[in-house]
């Protein structure tokens, strides 16, 4: 078996980064009793050595990494000839959001150990992905509550229809189990749904109170909140494509010098606007231990408090101007004002800088190119786990597969 792969094989590679790191978090809840028979487990080095590599390939799916370990020679060579049960693998690679918030952590720590990143410039971007809820699943409150109240009278009706005498067969009770066990899961959903609305409508408050008085405010005031039945954490987002689809917004730091993923933030807001930047910016000085001296991010993320807090917190916030409504002040959208505070002063100087511009461009080659590794190379075309925390794990999974094709040698050395 040890002869189906090379010596420099990334199978190889995988494995021996994975041997150093800490994975007890993976392993608390494998207890032994004393006096009780259990059940072997599945060692969790190799399930992260699994997915890791997996994500290596592009493959986000549990089915198709068990179908590998069948048939490819390095997924065979992984799990030493042994056949991996899909459902395990599945559940293993979203039940563990804290511990893979632990193994990110050891990777960006060693890496900001050994020299490699230096955090003082940051650059944040946010991309839109796909999630598995459909679009005719976001129903309104007065359809929610509909649809709950059909499914509890069926839920009713089953348990009378279980504790009759003609339910005593084996095969019939079996059957009824599994259609109750069908419609629970289903009123579970929609409770979930139910409870989503209000976060929704504040969400849609404060997009309309960011757009403003205008006709794109008032559409978005005259919007009735609807909820996912299938999914109830999705969004209907606006996607690169100008298309709207339910997905989540994953946020993204990289360090510009090195280009490594220091920060993954997954969250429901449709904008980029909504507050996102000191959020990822706190997490990445507590991940690092280190302080951000110069915030990277788009137009979308421009708002005169996070402006504002930056300023304060000593941090120089690189964002560019929204363009003028009228062709009278395009050009101008930097031009000091006598009502700015210091911070917008300094912002726009900075912006309007020779050096400030250069320094901007590093956005664009750190951030985007990293947006464009993971959906392309590995696997984050679509998300088709259910809640944000699942969503995170499949992000975490990605991320830190980007971080150790790109950084091995330091992670070993």
């Amino acid at each position: 078996m040890d002869d189906l792969i090379g010596e420099s094989h990334p199978a190889r590679i995988v494995v021996k980064v994975v041997e150093t790191l800490d994975l007890s978090g993976f392993s608390d809840g494998i207890k032994a009793r004393e006096g009780v028979a259990g059940r072997d487990t599945t060692d969790p080095g190799l399930l992260v050595a699994l997915w890791l590599y997996g994500c290596l390939r592009g493959i986000g799916s549990a089915r198709e990494l068990a179908r590998r370990c069948e048939e490819s020679v390095p997924f065979q060579w992984l799990c030493g000839g042994v056949s991996v049960n899909h459902r395990m693998l599945s559940e293993f690679r979203t039940g563990h959001e804290q511990a893979l918030d632990k193994l990110f952590a050891q990777i960006v720590t060693s890496l900001v150990d050994k020299g490699v990143v230096k955090v003082s410039r940051i650059s944040q971007d946010g991309v839109r992905v796909r999630v598995g809820a459909g679009a005719a699943s976001f129903r309104s409150e007065e359809r929610l509550h509909q649809l709950l109240a059909e499914v509890e009278q069926h839920i009713a009706e089953l348990k009378k229809q279980m504790d009759a005498p003609a339910y005593g067969e084996k095969q019939k009770g079996a059957r009824a189990a599994r259609e109750l066990a069908r419609a629970q899961e289903k009123s579970k959903r929609l409770t979930e749904a139910l409870a989503q609305l209000p976060v929704i409508k504040e969400q849609l408050e404060e997009r309309a109170k960011r757009a403003g008085t205008g006709k794109y405010g008032d559409k978005i005031r005259n919007k009735k909140p609807r909820a996912s039945t299938t999914d109830a954490e999705a969004r209907v987002m606006k996607m690169a494509n100008g298309g709207f689809n339910p997905a989540v917004n994953v946020q993204l730091a990289t360090d510009t010098e090195s280009r490594a993923i220091i920060g993954v933030t997954v969250t429901n807001e449709g904008t980029d606007s909504a507050n996102l930047s000191g959020p990822m910016r706190e997490q990445v000085e507590q991940l690092t231990g280190k302080q951000v001296k110069q915030h990277l991010v788009d137009g979308g993320y421009l708002k005169n408090e996070d402006i504002e807090a930056a300023h304060e917190q000593g941090v120089e916030l690189y964002v560019p101007p929204k363009g003028a409504r009228s062709e009278k002040n395009k050009g101008h959208e930097l031009d000091p004002k006598p009502r700015d505070s210091e911070a917008m002063k300094a912002w726009k100087q900075r912006m309007h800088s020779a050096e400030g511009k250069e320094i901007y461009k590093q956005r664009a080659s750190t951030s985007e190119t990293v947006n464009a590794d993971l959906r392309q190379n590995r696997g984050l075309q679509q998300i088709a786990v259910r809640g944000k925390a699942k969503a995170k794990c499949v992000v975490l999974w990605c991320a830190l597969a980007y971080n150790l094709v790109h950084f091995w040698p330091t992670l070993l050395s």
